[in-house]
Formats: C-alpha cells, structure tokens, sequence
C-alpha cells in the first residue's frame, strides 16, 4: 500500500515529502538490563534481512548470543499524540485500522454472547471512484448506485455483512447542523469566518500549528462520525442493539479519516466503544474484492431497480461541490432567509481550488456574503493568513499563536470572508488519498502499444492526476435522485434521539465535536520529548 507524506508549514506543495521531524522516538519494549559498572557497552548490528540484533563489541565469543529486537509500530493515538510535526494519516503504519483487521473480525465474529452485528456505511466519492475504474474497463458506463448495489450483495453474500449504507443521509443531516451553527454564530456574533470541519486532514494541520485557527472552524460532526452516531445510536434502537453490539465499518476516500475516528472525542465511554471501529479507503476495499475473487464490473440482479425498503435513503443528491456542499449549503440558506432578492457571483483566485463566491443585494449590489472553496495545502496556508489578517489574529506556529484582537482596518473597504468551505486535498474529496489510481496507459509516449505490466512500469498510475479527478467528478454526479423523502426521515431521526426536543446539551452530544492545540517542542529539525 503506498502512503502520500507529511505536511510542513514552509513546503507550499499540495504533494510534499516526510521531514526529519515525523520520525517519532518509539518507547522501547525490550530493554537490556541495566549497565553494571565496568560492564561492556552494546551495538545494533543488521542483518541481510533488516532484522536488528544488540549484540557486545568487546569480545564476541565470550558475550551472550546476539538478541534480536522487537519492531516498533505507531499506532494511531501514538500520531494524534505527537506534537513533532503535522504528519498526514497516510505515513503512519497504521496497525488498527485495515482492511487486514475488518477480515480478521468477520472471520471471529460467531454468533454468540460477544457477537457484534457488522455493518457498512460507503461515502459517496468511493463509489464514484470504483465507478469510474470499472467504466474504463467496460463499453458500457457504471454508476455509482450499481456499484453500491454489488457491493452491498459482495459484502452481505461473501463477507457476511448485515447492513451496507451509504453515507449520504448522514451528509444531509450534517449539513442542516452546519447551516444551525453559521446561524448562531451569526446571531451571537461569534468567531467568524466559520471554517468547516468535515475534512480531518486540515482539522489535524490546524491543531498542530494553528491553534489560533480553531474557534473559527466548525464543531458539527464530518459525515463519517454523524453516520457512526446514526448506527450506534438510532439505527441501534431499530434493531434493537446497544452501541457496543454493533461493529460499524466506514470506507473513505482519505487516509485521515482513519485519525478522525479514532479521535477520543468520538469514543463512547458508557458502553466502551466507538462511533466508527474501523475505516478502510477505496483502494483497501478493492484489494478486499480482489483477495475475495469478486469482479466488480459484472451486475447483480436488481442493480438498475429503485431502492429497496431501507432504514435510510439511498444516494441522496445535491448541489454543490462534490466534497459535502457545506459552502453551497450556507449559500442556500442565505438566499432562502434572505427579506431581498441575492444575486451570486463567483471569482476564480488562483484556481479551480481557490474561488470567491459572493451574494450581493439585487437592488443596490450591496455584499451580504462572502463565501470561498479551498481545496489543497497549497491554498489554504493562503486562506489561513487572509482569515488572520482579516480578523487580527496573529497567526503563528503550534499553539503559540494568539489573538491579538480585531483588526478594523479596511473592513469598511471590503467585507471579510463569512465562510470557507476547507478540503486538505487539491481536487477536493473525490482525489483523497485513499481513492483509486487512474489505471495505466497502455501507450508509451510516442503512442505504441506496450505491455507495461511485463515491464514493471505504470504510465500515470499516481494519485492527483487531473484528468482522472475529472472523471470521478463525472462519476459522482451522474446519480440521480430516487426514494424518501429525507427530511421527514430526518424529523423522526431527531424526535427518537431526543424525545424531549434538540436542546443544546443534546446537540453537542450528538452532532457536533471539538477541538484542542497540540503544543510542539520542535526546534530547528530536533524533536524534544
């Protein structure tokens, strides 16, 4: 499995290599006894394995036989708990949260006392990505609903799964909560911009080096965790199971969803579990299909019909951009709310990546709000400072930035940012990590034929290929919408998950989260522990 790098707050590049300072010391497990007085100093030798054995230096043959060393892993609590760099999901060996530990349960998952009941709940820019792999291969183009119906009689039928949803309701109830929360910061005069919140990535970028950042973003829930409360919480009730009962497994289009759910903010310390037990991405859902010998580009039956009687919709749609829509999502809701008549226009900064979208009074063009989509590190270090100079926060490294408080300056000139749609990808969610790789040309440069498995190279097999990106785009809006109707759903989710009304305690319990700095004690390229 191939892992993208590290992030560094002086690198401008969306795609940047691991720095010195990600290399975290590991606690070693296996010590040697305590050196005696006089005793004989110890060295490291490797062998032609990379195995690594302690042995003594002074004299061989009379020393005991060399030991052989345990490896070090780091787990994911071990990479939110550092503070040495701002370190992507993706480079870290990740030992808790694979494909390898979803196969592993089902495998020991018998029914019994400890049985848990396994379900799987898919994002939207996975299937678009599977269905844009399996319609390069095919003549005939698959959609993201066929794919979810195969994997769903893949998952049931061969992997013993009891229920495969799809995250998209759960998008649109995180979205009605992120509308809630700019309306409240709005009436309350609170930390505007609002940032959103649903990309871990940047959530992990900003507690590492910008916690001055943080009362700016969003604290409603990603889709992901807002899907792990809906499964443990009300989907439980209907089938009659306590969280702890339920394995509920996610697939993702990004590494760093692994990272979010396992955030101790997501973990139910009543019944000692959490909202989401393991997340996989596109690529490690494929390599499932393929151990398992399942050809995804051939159909199963009932694959074009309407859905089937679900507890939830299925593949819900709506306008936007393909990553979650927050920022259209609050455009709509201004011009809904709005007593006057809003027209919107929208400014390209840099590139597709980085655009202004801006909502003026019809009648005498005046700007009521002013919205912006930043996808890439490269674009959002950008967005930090504009936020920061705009807002007078001093915007520093680690926690030590502050707010120095407000600047006025200008503000009379040009209305400040209100909302910013954050993606950590460039490309947004559709080209996450985790996604699928375009598949290899089978042309070389000067367009012959060439057979480039036979020699051990892949043409434009690498992640952030643009014309790639564009077709997942494709995929991902060629669903239309069948089924439910989703808010009237959504009105019974909220009167069963809280019978006495949606106060504000049971809000923040339920759909939304927070966040904390990370301090760091880096100087230069050393890293104090």
């Amino acid at each position: 499995m191939a892992f993208s790098g590290a992030l560094t707050l002086t690198d401008l590049s969306d795609f940047i290599t691991p720095s010195q300072a990600c290399i975290k010391p590991v606690e070693q497990t296996n010590k040697a006894p305590e050196k005696q007085l006089g005793a004989a100093s110890t060295e490291i030798h490797i062998d032609s394995g990379g195995a690594y054995y302690e042995v003594s230096p002074d004299d061989p043959a009379l020393s005991a036989p060399p030991r052989k060393l345990e490896q070090a892993q780091i787990s994911l609590n071990d990479c939110l708990a550092c503070s040495g760099c701002i370190t992507s999901a993706e480079s870290v060996l990740i030992t808790l949260q694979s494909h390898t530990e979803v196969l592993n349960f089902l495998d020991s998952n018998s029914p019994g006392e400890s049985y848990k009941l396994p379900t799987l709940s898919i994002a939207p820019q996975t299937l678009a990505s599977l269905a844009a792999a399996i319609s390069s291969r095919t003549a005939v183009p698959t959609t993201p609903r066929q794919i979810l119906r195969r994997v769903r009689v893949f998952c049931e039928t061969v992997l013993g799964f009891t229920h495969v949803l799809d995250t998209s309701f759960a998008r649109h109830l995180a979205l009605r909560e992120h509308v809630q929360e700019f309306d409240e910061r709005r009436a309350q005069s609170g930390q505007m911009p609002m940032l959103a919140s649903a990309c871990p990535g940047w959530i992990c970028y900003a507690e590492k080096t910008h916690s001055e950042i943080l009362p700016f973003i969003a604290r409603t829930k990603s889709p992901q965790q807002t899907m792990g409360t809906l499964v443990k919480e009300w989907m439980g009730q209907t089938w009659r199971k306590l969280p702890h009962e339920i394995y509920h497994v996610s697939v993702m289009p990004c590494y760093d969803k692994k990272l979010e759910a396992s955030r101790t903010d997501f973990y139910n310390s009543v019944y000692s579990t959490r909202d989401v037990d393991c997340v996989i991405t596109t690529g490690e859902l494929e390599l499932i299909l393929q151990e398992k010998g399942w050809d995804l580009s051939s159909p199963v039956p009932g694959e074009l019909d309407d859905p089937p009687p679900s507890t939830l919709p299925e593949l819900m749609v709506h306008p936007g951009t393909s990553s979650g829509s927050y920022l259209h999502a609050i455009i709509s809701h201004v011009k809904t709310t709005s007593p006057t008549p809003l027209v919107l226009s929208v400014k390209t900064m840099r590139n597709s990546d980085y655009e202004e979208y801006i909502l003026r009074r019809e009648t005498d063009q005046v700007e009521v709000f002013k919205g912006a989509k930043c996808y890439g590190f490269r674009n959002l270090q950008n967005v930090v400072r504009k936020v920061g100079k705009e807002r007078g926060v001093r915007v520093g490294s680690g926690a030590a930035g502050r707010l120095a408080g407000r600047a006025q300056s200008n503000r009379a000139l040009e209305r400040g940012l209100d909302y910013v749609e954050v993606m950590a990808c460039p490309g947004g969610c559709v080209n996450g990590g985790g996604q699928l790789k375009p598949p290899a040309s089978t042309l070389d440069a000067e367009g012959y034929p060439r057979d480039w498995e036979e020699t051990g190279v892949a043409q434009n097999a690498k992640w952030g290929d643009k014309e790639w990106t564009k077709k997942v785009e494709e995929a991902y809006w060629s669903v239309e919408q069948r089924g439910d109707d989703a808010d009237q759903l959504l009105g019974r989710v909220l009167d069963d998950l809280c019978p006495a009304g949606l106060d504000h305690e049971s809000r923040n319990r339920l759909f939304r989260t927070s966040y904390r700095a990370v301090e760091s004690d880096v100087v230069g390229l050393a890293v104090k522990w």
